[in-house]
């Protein structure tokens, strides 16, 4: 993140001011919703990606939306009158990606095709026409770590890679996963701390590439607590005594987290060795559900307190163990505050002003951009 004393608002006023000068009209690319969307959809993007867009427009930039409008195709929710979505090649002066990938049977397949995304089209149709031919200042957003090491994208003059990580890619920024600033602000910790939590032990989210975590951390814990695991798990032939729910509602998230006393941060390798956390953190924490967090995760001391931090399952029950002992109390209070206190740095006003600033650094960079070739 950048290094500014100024406060989050001061910076996002200032770099404000800078763009309403020039009008700056900023593309951003995702394949997701803004609001609650539908069920059947992996798209952790909405606990943040309304807010982000919203921080971007509070700094005077004006936001297209050059996706698909799912929020009204797929969920009925008509936001056209507070946002502008374009399926064209709108007037831009700069363009944000969430990173798509190949998706075999998904975004791989011919238009129109039965089960046919069209993001990974869609979004090569944007880099060829955008970044290649306008070069306009572009930040390509790989929030899973997807865009190869050597992808020439990298080496384009006019793109900035950025990624959650704090160890992050070949030339890329850190622009972290976005804390939203209304949720650190309401969350109480004595209230949270206050709150009746059944559950023990709970973890929501998806499968993809986290059997090695869940087989350490959770599941052994799992067999001797009261727990759930709610998202899509499809291969769970290994733990058949894990309470599996399936996929919830987006706005179920808050509510299990709320019942819950702790869960587990559980990462991909790829996550865990560069300090990539995702939403779950703050989607916890929140709530107050504290995160246990493997101690192996690259930074996991600037993510949650070292009370929190676990080496193995047998760890987790101990920890769960005194959470138990200390529910409802100033103690567990305090704890709760300390990893809100953690989250600060990932508020969305100071990731939106790291975005601003680097694609401000990538138009002052004038004429070469349209020099130079990727």
């Amino acid at each position: 993140m950048v290094d500014d004393p100024r406060p989050t608002h001061a910076r996002l006023a200032h770099l404000g001011d800078e763009c309403a000068e020039s009008r700056m009209r900023i593309g951003y690319s995702f394949w997701g919703f803004l609001t609650d969307g539908v069920l059947d959809t992996p798209d952790g993007g909405r606990s943040y990606r309304r807010p982000v867009i919203d921080a971007l427009q509070q700094a005077g930039s004006h936001v297209v939306l050059v996706q698909a409008n799912r929020d009204l195709i797929e969920a009925g929710v008509d936001l056209t009158g507070a946002y502008t979505f374009d399926d064209g090649l709108p007037g831009l002066d700069a363009i944000i990606y969430e990173w798509r990938w190949p998706l075999p049977a998904r975004n791989t397949t011919v238009c129109g095709s039965p089960g046919h995304t069209c993001d990974l089209h869609r979004q090569q149709q944007l880099i060829d026409h955008f970044t290649h031919t306008r070069r306009l200042p572009t930040i390509i957003w790989d929030q899973d770590r997807r865009l190869p090491a050597d992808d020439p994208l990298r080496l384009c003059p006019n793109v900035r890679v950025a990624d959650y990580a704090l160890r992050p890619g070949p030339g890329a920024i850190t622009v972290n996963c976005p804390v939203p600033d209304g949720l650190l602000d309401t969350a109480d910790p004595h209230q949270l701390a206050r709150l009746p939590r059944p559950l023990p032990l709970v973890y929501v989210g998806n499968q993809y590439d986290r059997d090695d975590a869940f087989d350490h951390y959770f599941a052994p814990a799992a067999a001797r607590a009261t727990h759930r695991v709610a998202g899509k798990w499809t291969k769970t032939g290994a733990w058949p005594d894990i309470h599996f729910t399936g996929r919830v509602g987006f706005a179920e998230v808050a509510a299990l987290h709320s019942q819950a006393l702790a869960t587990v941060l559980l990462l991909p390798e790829r996550y865990r060795t560069v300090g990539h956390q995702t939403s779950r953190l703050f989607e916890s924490i929140t709530q107050g559900c504290l995160p246990l967090t493997p101690a192996d995760i690259f930074g996991a001391e600037v993510f949650t307190p070292p009370q929190l931090h676990v080496r193995d399952a047998a760890d987790v029950i101990d920890k769960i163990t005194w959470i138990q002992r200390i529910a409802g109390t100033a103690e567990h209070a305090a704890l709760i505050r300390a990893c809100l206190d953690l989250l600060d740095p990932y508020r969305t006003s100071r990731q939106a002003a790291v975005l601003l600033a680097a694609l401000r650094d990538l138009a002052g960079a004038g004429p070469s951009l349209i020099t130079r070739s990727c």
